[in-house]
């Protein structure tokens, strides 16, 4: 377009007739400011492996096929340093998100995220209003929740003649012999080491945010730090597992079918499993918010929920995507009723007012080297 106005500004110099410079260019203006209606690329940043598997098959596909509109897929393992140093800079390639809870809180009360209104979403196919379908809406404000997922204990049901039953299973290393995988961060790993150290569900956070209560569960994880391994992304923790690299290890819950469908001799110890759900967020500053948040509204439809579901054993944030499921489906997912009698909520709001405190005493301990007692003398 501006190629066009050019030629036409070096035609009026060329006729020399002020009426039809001024006409030339008039309509060159005009030109300008009319929409170009061509499809355009957006960047949607989310996580890896069976996982992204099931929004592409879902739901990314059908936008592309139904908008026209190309999405180019960005993995990445969480955390909002990269969206901060984005939006500061005004060059924002990260057009939307998919954010660990946690995460959107803090990204929401930085200011680095648009604030979606929920009126702007799709209704449910019977007309309900989004704000009653889906189960939770307004954590933050500036995110959409779209999956329900959980962490759970993984296990090779060929390593051990008696299964493994409790949380505490996972810290008996003499019942339960041979290395554990652990995601490097101390969300989820604080949880389960007080859980296993007998405090009840609802005391974990309250206890947890004394510092005794701190010390308390790094001692617990000291019992595990020289036999774990650690992993930063869902898919090297099912690798973890499917290497015999470790014959335990915190995971994904969606990703177990996969490995399972492969022929791995995987199992679920669902007790204590942590439950949480993730949200879309569109970082501010990008270059086109409407069809950023286009497309949050159609990933998060009561059709593209259901569908992602079909791929993986995820629940959906949508009641009226449940009942698109069948019973086999939903008996698979981590917030199916009788699962959540043994769960643990994430306290996201809790983690995005406390990482920041807790993750650097994390990263000591890590790098703290390994107490391994003497052997005793003969």
């Amino acid at each position: 377009m501006i190629t066009a106005i050019s030629a036409l500004v070096a035609r009026c110099k060329i006729v020399n007739r002020a009426l039809a410079c001024g006409l030339l260019v008039l309509v060159g203006s005009a030109l300008a400011q009319q929409p170009v209606n061509t499809p355009q690329t957006l960047n949607v940043v989310s996580w890896d492996g069976a996982y992204v598997k099931s929004q592409i098959l879902g739901f990314i596909r059908p936008f592309e096929e139904a908008t026209g509109h190309r999405v180019n897929v960005i993995q990445y393992s969480g955390g909002i340093d990269e969206i901060r140093q984005q939006v500061r800079a005004w060059n924002v390639s990260w057009e939307v998100v998919d954010l660990e809870l946690f995460d959107a809180i803090r990204a929401c009360n930085e200011g680095l995220l648009e604030v979606i209104d929920p009126e702007t979403l799709p209704p449910a196919p019977d007309g309900t209003p989004a704000t009653e379908d889906f189960y939770e809406l307004q954590q933050p404000p500036c995110g959409v929740g779209n999956v329900v997922g959980s962490t759970v204990v993984s296990y090779r049901s060929d390593q051990f003649d008696e299964a493994p039953t409790r949380i505490e299973d996972f810290f008996d290393l003499k019942r339960f012999p041979g290395r554990r995988g652990l995601r490097k961060s101390p969300m989820g790993n604080l949880e389960w080491a007080l859980l296993a150290d007998g405090v009840a569900v609802d005391q974990v956070y309250d206890i947890l945010a004394t510092k005794e209560g701190l010390e308390r569960a790094f001692t617990v994880l000291d019992r595990l730090k020289p036999h774990t391994d650690w992993w930063q992304t869902g898919e090297e923790a099912v690798h973890f597992l499917e290497s015999r690299q470790v014959v335990m290890s915190s995971v994904y819950s969606g990703r177990i079918a996969a490995a399972v469908s492969r022929g791995q001799p995987l199992a679920i110890l669902w007790d204590r499993q942590l439950w949480f759900y993730d949200v879309w967020g569109v970082p501010k500053n990008g270059r086109d918010p409407e069809l950023a948040l286009a497309f949050v509204r159609y990933a998060t439809s009561t059709q593209s929920l259901a569908n992602q579901a079909r791929y993986i054993p995820y629940g959906p944030m949508r009641r009226s995507s449940m009942a698109l499921l069948d019973a086999d489906t939903r008996q698979s997912l981590p917030n199916f009723e009788t699962r959540l009698d043994a769960a643990l909520e994430l306290n996201a709001r809790w983690w995005s007012e406390h990482l920041d405190r807790i993750e650097p005493q994390f990263e000591r301990w890590l790098e703290r080297p390994v107490q391994v007692p003497k052997a005793m003398p003969r």
